[in-house]
């Protein structure tokens, strides 16, 4: 971080995370500023890069998708091509909302969600497991969801 951010912009960050809805009137009030400043500061955090995007949170289980599993991948080699043709395509998978490269005895670890355990099967079968290079898949079917959340900790 080559910038340093103060109290406030800590406090705006948090504020944001919670709920990016908030106006600039709202917020300013919440920090103690006037509008002005607060949105001038709300501006430049955004334009250096400390707010990525501002987006609606949407409820998995309303929406039906029922299942979130986590898979581990072993690719059965390691040449850079094999590396971004996997990450290429799974990148175009719906299904992979997030996708990280992983140390240990495994190449990367998918979290995969989808409408139920057939659709998995399905998505698992028919899409992730016919990509070229794969040696082993993991899979992981969460049960109960203790905690979920996108705030990250800024103090």
């Amino acid at each position: 971080m080559s910038e340093k951010l103060d109290r406030i912009d800590r406090k705006l960050l948090a504020l944001l995370q919670h709920d990016a809805s908030l106006s600039a009137a709202e917020l300013a009030e919440k920090v103690g500023l006037s509008q002005s400043p607060c949105w001038r500061r709300i501006n430049r955090l955004q334009e250096n890069g400390f707010i990525a995007a501002k987006v609606a949170l949407l409820d998995r289980q309303r929406l039906g998708l029922g299942i979130v599993v986590f898979v581990n991948i072993k690719l059965s080699a390691h040449g850079r091509g094999l590396l971004d043709e996997f990450e290429e395509a799974i990148v175009n998978f719906p299904e992979v909302v997030e996708c990280w490269t992983v140390s240990g005895s495994m190449d990367y670890t998918l979290r995969v969600v989808t409408r139920d355990i057939d659709a998995y099967e399905m998505f698992l079968r028919h899409q992730l497991l016919v990509l070229p290079h794969i040696q082993e898949a993991q899979s992981s079917i969460t049960m109960t969801e203790v905690k979920n959340t996108t705030a990250l900790p800024l103090d």
